[in-house]
């Protein structure tokens, strides 16, 4: 699945996904959580437009004020025929950047971490879904990460993986014109072998108080 991700160098989202303005309080996050406020991108008229979401998506027809129907993944093969992503999926799609992420495999008892990025460290979009729930305090922009079968690489830490867009698929992903669902499904396929990388990082991830850029640096293969 994907609990954890990272956006490291923020300032490379304006050039890798043609965005024109960035919060100024939008800061390097290296152990972003569920229920935590992450960067989405969206089509708007005048282009592509970044916003700040909850993770965790509450669908608009929610009607408890507590998040009950809060979700932080949506699986690829359902994603058009549950409830809570069908609508989305069908018109609220948007991208979420990351220049990581990370997964647990058990090794020797123990859950440890492991960083994912690509090989040249560049930031890529994760495949996301958004919602707008009115709630009694106000509106809430809400999102959830598609996740996917995992390919070869990434099969040895975990059986999912998030989806990660191919950037030639930005503009079919985020235009709200396009219905065809059974053609979006077909983008939201395994990373290509090749892609990625990954490196053991300290178990303090584990904990979402932990910041810094400590999260994402390599440990010793002891």
């Amino acid at each position: 699945m994907c609990g954890r991700f990272a956006l490291k160098n923020p300032k490379a989202i304006k050039a890798a996904f043609d965005v024109d303005e960035l919060p100024e309080d939008l800061k390097p996050r290296y152990n972003i959580a569920p229920s935590q406020d992450i960067a989405i991108i969206r089509f708007s008229p005048a282009g592509r437009k970044l916003s700040m979401a909850l993770w965790g998506l509450i669908p608009s027809w929610a009607k408890e004020s507590d998040k009950s129907y809060s979700t932080i993944n949506a699986r690829a093969e359902t994603v058009d025929s549950k409830p809570t992503f069908r609508g989305p999926f069908k018109h609220h799609r948007c991208l979420i950047p990351a220049d990581g992420f990370y997964e647990w495999h058990e090794e020797g008892g123990i859950k440890q971490p492991h960083h994912i990025s690509r090989k040249d460290g560049e930031p890529f979009a994760l495949a996301g879904l958004w919602d707008l729930w009115k709630g009694p305090h106000g509106d809430v922009l809400s999102c959830s990460i598609i996740v996917t079968s995992a390919n070869a690489f990434m099969k040895p830490l975990h059986d999912r993986m998030p989806v990660i867009l191919d950037p030639n698929d930005y503009e079919r992903w985020l235009d709200p014109d396009n219905h065809d669902t059974a053609s979006l499904k077909n983008l939201l396929a395994p990373a290509p072998e090749g892609l990625l990388t990954e490196w053991r990082v300290s178990r303090e991830l584990n904990n979402p108080r932990h910041e810094g850029a400590g999260c994402a640096m390599p440990v010793d293969e002891d």
